[in-house]
């Protein structure tokens, strides 16, 4: 991985693709932005993985970051990120804490920026 100085902000270039990153989201993906999506798609993907090894595999999980506070007087620091999944399938209700605590538990993202961000986590079953 490597980033590398553009007009807007940088160019980093990774096994997929280029992403562009710049403090302006008309010239690129704010770099909170890119936290809040790794922290959001991180959990997803381990949600998906529990659930399937639970036999209750998901139609879909849909990802709404509803709420992102920043600290402006700590450089806009991100202090809160709430999660919620919204998910479709044969759920079990009563096996959705157990489905929660294992996603938190073995998200790589959740549990870097764990003691630096509270990070809340919802979901419904549609």
């Amino acid at each position: 991985m490597k980033f590398s100085l553009n007009e807007n902000g940088f160019t980093g270039t990774l096994p997929f693709g280029q992403l562009l990153v710049s403090s302006n989201e008309e010239y690129g993906y704010r770099p909170y932005q890119l936290l809040v999506s790794s922290l959001a798609v991180c959990s997803g993907g381990v949600m998906r993985k529990v659930l399937e090894k639970m036999r209750m595999p998901a139609e879909d999980i849909q990802i709404e970051v509803r709420e992102v506070v920043r600290i402006e007087e700590e450089a806009s620091r991100v202090s809160k990120v709430h999660l919620h999944f919204m998910l479709k399938g044969e759920i079990d209700l009563a096996k959705m804490p157990r489905v929660m605590e294992l996603t938190r538990k073995n998200c790589s993202m959740v549990r870097t920026m764990e003691d630096s961000i509270d990070i809340v986590e919802t979901y419904e079953v549609l």
